[in-house]
């Protein structure tokens, strides 16, 4: 199924990528843009008996880089919550098919936008040969070395993503710091021109004749 947001026109989401498929399981990954004080729901039809995975990270920037998260079942109970974190993962199996609700709130910050990152896996990932969980047999040593490749680009993929998430941020950090390093510049440039013409006129005031104001003298 596909992941529905129920987001305003005014809020920026970007699609990064859409795996459905790509990587076996299906699933979306989205990072939006969370304002001050609002909360951002998205819905997920699922069927009983279904793992999915939620992932999330607050990057690039928002403050002290935490959300609130929840996770809530057809049936409206709370199976999952979790307050100001900056990263978290939760998994389970659905007890009950209909359409499940997890949602980003930021109510807590008055003034902070977030950026939010999630990965919303549904589904175990089918095997990469045909009938490998019905063998009875051992894997070939070319089977053995497919489905090691195929762990191990999982975990580029993973790494990769992170990696990603990490440069964001960094370099969100570094261009806020380089800007205030810069209004610090300009402010200290303004202050010396300030003292400098300051001390300009000072000096000026001592060396400046001052003539007493002439009168006439009657006889």
């Amino acid at each position: 199924g596909s992941v529905r947001g129920a987001m305003p026109g005014a809020v920026r989401t970007l699609c990064l990528a859409a795996l459905l498929g790509a990587l076996g399981a299906g699933g979306t990954e989205l990072t939006l843009e969370l304002p001050d004080s609002a909360q951002r729901c998205f819905h997920q039809e699922l069927e009983s008996g279904i793992k999915f995975t939620l992932d999330y990270q607050v990057v690039i920037s928002g403050g002290h880089y935490d959300v609130d998260c929840y996770v809530e079942d057809p049936n409206g109970k709370t199976i999952y919550q979790e307050t100001k974190k900056q990263y978290d993962s939760f998994s389970h199996h659905t007890e009950v098919k209909g359409v499940y609700t997890f949602c980003f709130s930021n109510e807590f910050s008055t003034f902070s936008h977030k950026i939010v990152y999630f990965d919303f896996q549904v589904g175990d990932e089918p095997p990469i040969l045909p009938d490998m969980n019905n063998r009875v047999t051992a894997l070939t040593q070319l089977e053995s070395a497919c489905v090691t490749i195929h762990e191990m680009l999982n975990a580029v993929i993973d790494s990769q993503t992170h990696y990603r998430l990490r440069e964001a941020q960094d370099r969100s950090r570094a261009e806020e710091l380089n800007g205030r390093v810069s209004y610090w510049s300009v402010g200290e440039t303004l202050i010396l021109f300030v003292v400098s013409i300051g001390q300009v006129m000072l000096l000026k005031s001592f060396f400046t004749e001052k003539r007493p104001s002439s009168g006439g003298a009657g006889t």
